[in-house]
């Protein structure tokens, strides 16, 4: 087995403090483990290495407790530590159960990682050729069709496939004469799946008039993923002209051909770590969007995944915006308030500038989301000391705040408003936007010990950028 070559290059161009192997405890997996295991006793470089196992055990079928005792046997034989994530995949209507099972293992054998570990699975030549052979019936493109990479990004981490250039066959003939057992999955003669029917009904009759069809095949994918490779650095230099904040603006998008719009759209939502559309989809995105009415607030969805536009800009969404928590905030006991996971948090600091009058608030103040038909003043109704016409301001409608400040239209029931009191008291402050003239400092009789400034930490983007 030609493990420690597909190893070492991987291992010079990223840092890694140990391999976890994610063993399944087919023979694929169970001959990888005992091959590092191998190489660690030979040599002293990859004993600096620590070496774990990570089994998932899907609960999908009968015998997935038998495997999961299975695997555990064969780490405590070989004196590897297990740890074990039991998941629960998804299934339902409109659900492909091998997909969901994937997109669970995934996650959580990406959880699973250590600071510095590199993530390995035991994907094999003969993987490679099904993985090829389902994307191009699904009509894929050169991301698809290239298939497996040997080292790729598993969100922030590594994923790297060693045996990728191993034949099924020979991983078999290792494990059996290095004396260790494996368990057999016997969903893998189920031939309802595609990746089962391909194996055993298209892929005899590949081999017997093509001998080395996996070899062949190998060698596509490789030049596709450099292809790919390619495609991706293109895109990211287009992206840096076309959405140089996040959002793709469509005049600059426009000045593209054609196919690096749909190169660059793509690499936009992978960017995001976002599901790409199909083709119809896409150019949806690329024609639709940007020809609606201006005072149209159009969008395309597919799954979860929403593309919208607004003021000459396309965004993504990935799921629907997070509600602000709403609560009491006892603000002198000097704590932030936790808006949402993904909401950021907000803090009220001691600042001489700050725009807030300490003296002027109540102990409890109560963040809301906003409700329709509210409005505040947000100056004092007498000329401010220290700044020359600057005076009475009328009563502004948070609605018509929103639409000054260019806030994106989903957003805007998710936007945080601080009240005085209970939920039911008068605005304090659109949080980032207007202060109420009741709580605002004033400038030449608000001390600077009494101002106090209101932050908004970790907000999303939720503003267009013009």
């Amino acid at each position: 087995m030609r493990l420690q070559a597909a190893l070492e290059g991987p291992l010079e161009t990223v840092s890694v403090r140990g391999l976890c192997i994610a063993l399944s405890g087919g023979a694929d997996s169970v001959a990888l483990l005992r091959a590092l295991q191998q190489l660690r006793r030979r040599s002293a470089r990859w004993r600096r290495l620590t070496i774990r196992a990570v089994h998932i055990n899907h609960q999908l079928r009968p015998a997935a407790r038998s495997w999961e005792q299975q695997c555990r046997r064969l780490c405590t034989a070989l004196e590897v530590p297990l740890i074990v994530r039991r998941v629960r995949v998804p299934q339902g209507p409109g659900r492909s159960l091998e997909a969901e099972a994937r997109r669970v293992r995934y996650a959580a054998l990406t959880h699973a990682l250590l600071p510095g570990e590199l993530l390995l699975t035991a994907h094999h030549q003969d993987d490679q050729l099904e993985t090829f052979l389902l994307q191009l019936l699904r009509g894929a493109g050169v991301a698809g069709l290239a298939a497996m990479g040997e080292c790729t990004r598993l969100g922030e981490r590594w994923l790297l496939r060693p045996l990728l250039a191993e034949p099924r066959s020979e991983l078999e003939t290792y494990a059996r004469a290095s004396g260790v057992s494996w368990v057999d999955d016997d969903s893998n003669v189920d031939e309802r799946f595609d990746r089962n029917y391909l194996r055993h009904r298209v892929l005899p009759a590949l081999r017997e008039r093509w001998p080395a069809v996996a070899t062949v095949v190998a060698r596509s994918a490789a030049h596709l993923g450099e292809a790919q490779q390619l495609l991706r650095e293109q895109a990211q230099a287009d992206l840096e002209r076309v959405a140089p904040q996040g959002p793709v603006e469509l005049s600059a998008l426009r000045s593209l051909s054609v196919i690096r719009q749909r190169n660059a759209l793509r690499e936009w939502l992978r960017e995001a770590d976002l599901p790409l559309p199909d083709r119809v989809h896409l150019e949806r995105i690329r024609c639709e969007l940007p020809a609606a009415r201006a005072d149209a607030q159009p969008f395309v969805r597919w799954g979860s995944v929403e593309v919208r536009r607004f003021r000459g800009a396309l965004y993504a969404l990935g799921q629907p915006p997070e509600d602000v928590r709403e609560g009491e905030w006892h603000w002198q006991r000097g704590r932030p308030y936790v808006l949402g996971e993904t909401r950021g948090v907000l803090r009220l600091r001691r600042d001489p500038e700050g725009e807030l009058d300490a003296r002027r608030l109540p102990a409890v103040l109560s963040v809301t989301p906003r409700a329709e038909g509210e409005s505040l003043r947000p100056y004092s109704g007498e000329p401010d000391l220290g700044e020359p016409g600057r005076s009475v301001g009328p009563r502004l409608s948070v609605k018509e705040l929103f639409r000054v400040a260019a806030v994106l239209p989903w957003e805007r029931r998710h936007w945080p408003l601080l009240r005085a009191g209970d939920a039911s008291g008068p605005i304090v402050a659109v949080v980032n936007l207007a202060i109420d003239a009741a709580y605002r400092a004033k400038p030449g009789r608000t001390a600077a010990k009494d101002r106090l400034r209101l932050v908004w930490e970790s907000a999303p983007l939720m503003r267009a950028l013009r």
